[in-house]
């Protein structure tokens, strides 16, 4: 059974992940635009190589993030569910006399 501390280091991962993959989600839509006017201004230039590398390693980063995301949120599916403790007093209750 994992501890707390995994399952909100777990959580922090997942939150982070999620933000991480929209940054990298823009990244790529960047580049892929980027690539595409740098091709149509100048095919075969070094800018357009550059920007097209930029593009990969951007979607690279994207497919890593995903795949971490995935497999992070396929473990913590596998936890048993944590159930609320019950409103009720936890101090033992005395009969009054």
């Amino acid at each position: 059974m994992a501890s707390t501390t995994d399952r909100v280091m777990s959580l922090r991962a997942v939150r982070q992940l999620r933000r991480v993959r929209t940054f990298y989600t823009g990244g790529v839509l960047l580049w892929a635009v980027l690539t595409a006017w740098t091709a149509w201004q100048s095919p075969g230039s070094r800018q357009m190589w550059v920007s097209a590398l930029l593009l990969a390693v951007f979607c690279g980063l994207l497919l890593a993030a995903s795949l971490w995301l995935q497999r992070l949120q396929a473990t913590a599916s596998r936890r048993p569910a944590h159930h609320a403790a019950s409103r009720r007093a936890t101090a033992p209750r005395h009969a009054h006399v």
